[in-house]
């Protein structure tokens, strides 16, 4: 009887809906160890659920990464450019940050040439990018040396303003489910902070979110309930905080230091990582969406 209800809720409620029978929230290896360098990072997903994660076997290839784990380079970014956060645009395009060069590429859809997007010689990377349902990116910009931090916003044309100063190492970065919060965390200081996006992407009344007496973090994204999914660099876990801070979940990884994460599988319900000590991706499923795979996959 539970598994015919099962089979009821999920035939008419689609991919909302996880199979009773499934394991969630435990971590596996997509792929194997050392494919790509001590600097994995990104990653993002495409509508047709490629992983793509920076750094693979070299430093400034950008990797893709079927659902199933195979991995091959596919874009290589010029010049001493060496890609970090990315992420896609509900047209397909992907934006990579470049912590070296100060920039931030596009791939534009069906191509494998990055192009140039936005500049600014201020930034000390950008290091993680987040982006609205309009297009509009988010930088996190975080100077280790100094413990600081800042965050920049670009717009669609590519130009780019200061969003946010005065910050600790400002690092994962991303945007509620509304669009009217942006949340940074701060890897040293161990904070998540929100703030408010106003109508004109300007940001407003800064509020701490969290903070965490030990570990770092890295990245982090939301699902389509407004959770917020943080890796816990040298810790060696995933939390789940609910949209006010509240601790939900945490979930243990096979490495200690996971870099960043995106949402993806056949319906958004897989979690990727890059994990560094192994170099490699790791994947687990969890109970909702992701808010990116549902943009991507043109659901509001």
């Amino acid at each position: 009887m539970r598994s015919m209800m099962v089979l009821l809720l999920s035939a008419g409620l689609g991919w909302n809906v996880p199979s009773m029978a499934e394991d969630l929230f435990v971590a596996t290896p997509l792929t194997a160890e050392r494919g790509f360098t001590a600097g994995i990072e990104g990653p993002a997903v495409d509508a047709a659920g490629n992983v793509y994660a920076a750094n693979f076997g070299r430093q400034q290839a950008i990797g893709i990464v079927t659902p199933e784990g195979a991995a091959r380079e596919f874009a290589l970014l010029p010049g001493a450019s060496v890609p970090n956060g990315m992420r896609f645009d509900r047209e397909g395009a992907l934006y990579v940050a470049d912590y070296v060069g100060h920039n931030v590429f596009r791939i534009a859809p069906g191509t494998t040439t990055p192009q140039l997007y936005a500049h600014e010689p201020k930034m000390n990377q950008p290091n993680d990018l987040a982006i609205t349902a309009d297009g509009v990116l988010y930088a996190s910009d975080p100077d280790w040396e100094h413990n600081t931090g800042r965050v920049w916003r670009i717009d669609r044309g590519g130009k780019v303003s200061l969003a946010a100063d005065g910050m600790g190492t400002a690092n994962g970065i991303e945007v509620s489910p509304d669009g009217r919060t942006l949340y940074v965390n701060e890897s040293e200081q161990r904070n998540i902070w929100a703030f408010t996006i106003a109508a004109d992407g300007s940001l407003s009344d800064k509020r701490l979110l969290r903070r965490f007496e030990d570990f770092g973090m890295d990245g982090m994204r939301v699902d389509v309930d407004g959770n917020l999914y943080v890796s816990r660099f040298g810790k060696g876990t995933v939390v789940k905080l609910a949209p006010d801070g509240t601790l939900l979940r945490e979930i243990r990884l096979p490495g200690a230091r996971p870099s960043n994460l995106c949402f993806g599988g056949p319906d958004g319900r897989t979690l990727y990582v890059t994990e560094v000590e192994h170099q490699r991706l790791l994947r687990f499923r969890v109970d909702r969406p992701g808010l990116e795979w549902r943009r991507i996959q043109g659901r509001r």
